[in-house]
């Protein structure tokens, strides 16, 4: 099961970031760079969770979202990827720091398809730039 780790620094606090990954709203497409509006769909929402399908033509997943403000924790479980299939999914820890926030991001693919594997088995070689990129203007970090 292909994992990727990545450390970020955010300027924001911990409950800001929380409320920026946890904004389901209308909204989210515009603070996410890698959402479009045309591949985003709240199924269901709760106080500490969400079904959601997210991303663009090229690369959508349905996955749900829990959440624990508490322990500054989000976890993502992926039901459903164009690019990867069902399984795997994302941890985004959050930890205070003096000066904002420590993010520490996980990602994890477990496709069951050959291609799909493939694909995934490169990632920790690939992924981190791109995924630094794409989370630097929404979590305000680098």
């Amino acid at each position: 099961m292909p994992t990727v780790h990545l450390q970020m620094t955010s300027r924001l606090s911990a409950p800001d970031l929380m409320s920026v990954l946890t904004d389901f709203s209308a909204a989210r497409p515009v603070t996410w760079p890698t959402i479009d509006a045309d591949h985003f769909h709240v199924h269901a929402l709760g106080d500490s969770w969400a079904e959601v399908t997210e991303g663009t033509a090229a690369a959508w997943e349905r996955a749900r979202y829990e959440w624990d403000t508490r322990r500054g924790r989000v976890t993502v479980t992926t039901h459903e990827s164009k690019v990867f299939g069902p399984g795997g999914g994302w941890i985004f820890q959050l930890t205070p720091q003096t000066s904002g926030t420590r993010v520490d991001i996980e990602l994890t693919r477990n496709p069951s398809i050959f291609g799909r594997r493939l694909l995934a088995a490169l990632l920790p070689v690939v992924a981190r730039r791109s995924l630094r990129r794409s989370f630097a203007v929404a979590l305000q970090a680098q």
